[in-house]
């Protein structure tokens, strides 16, 4: 166990019994086929129940919406990366030769993909109770400032409920290009309007921050049209 991994240990407030486990954790695919995608995948799921089952304890007052943006607003890459950087987590992940400079895994995408396979791999090494523990541990200060009533809806929700209370169809979200190496992928995703058929174009890293960054467009022209209409 090298120093790097147990410093990332007391970090995490979790001591895996299974090293192995924790070492596949922390291999991104770039670095050899005994990657961290599968442990991605269920921490993704496992991290999920964990902060709604915490928020809907903490907030008994909170709307099903209001608790559905915290979350969003908790798991999002951008907020896992944050707290996989303050865990020290780029230090000990393993990357290839194909993800360039060491700086590499200081990217949001792969921080974040990172944290999902630790919180996978203390749940396949400790189970439920030890990764609850764990989760709600690197959350603490996070799950404590968040204020449910505060956080605004995400883009396409607020397009969405704006387009229902005019009585129009709602939107088309569809990928016209994706471009880039697998760790550097960019997409292009357009959202086409059927009732003014208007089409407004995103970009982002991931398909959901493009949607994201077009719904906001198409959200920002029709609030527009409807502040002048």
């Amino acid at each position: 166990m090298t120093e790097v991994s147990k410093g990332l240990q007391s970090a995490l407030g979790y001591r895996f019994v299974d090293q192995m486990v924790l070492a596949r954790a922390l291999t991104h695919r770039s670095a050899g086929p005994a990657h961290n995608e599968r442990l991605e995948f269920l921490g993704d799921s496992v991290l999920s129940i964990v902060i709604s089952d915490n928020l809907y304890r903490r907030y008994p007052e909170a709307t099903e919406g209001e608790l559905t943006r915290c979350r969003a607003r908790l798991v999002r890459q951008e907020t896992l990366a944050v707290v996989a950087q303050e865990l020290g987590l780029a230090e000990a992940l393993a990357v290839g030769q194909a993800m360039g400079e060491r700086g590499s895994a200081d990217r949001p995408g792969v921080l974040a993909d990172a944290l999902e396979a630790l919180i996978g791999a203390v749940f396949i090494d400790g189970g439920y109770s030890a990764v609850v523990v764990m989760v709600e541990g690197i959350f603490a200060e996070l799950l404590i400032d968040i204020a449910p009533e505060s956080i605004s809806k995400d883009a396409k929700t607020a397009l969405q409920e704006l387009l229902h209370k005019l009585g129009l169809s709602l939107p088309i979200y569809r990928v016209v290009l994706m471009r880039g190496e697998p760790h550097l992928r960019q997409f292009d995703v357009e959202c086409y309007l059927p009732a003014t058929n208007a089409r407004f174009l995103g970009q982002g890293a991931s398909r959901r921050k493009a949607e994201q960054e077009a719904a906001q467009r198409a959200l920002d022209a029709c609030t527009s049209s409807a502040r002048h209409g």
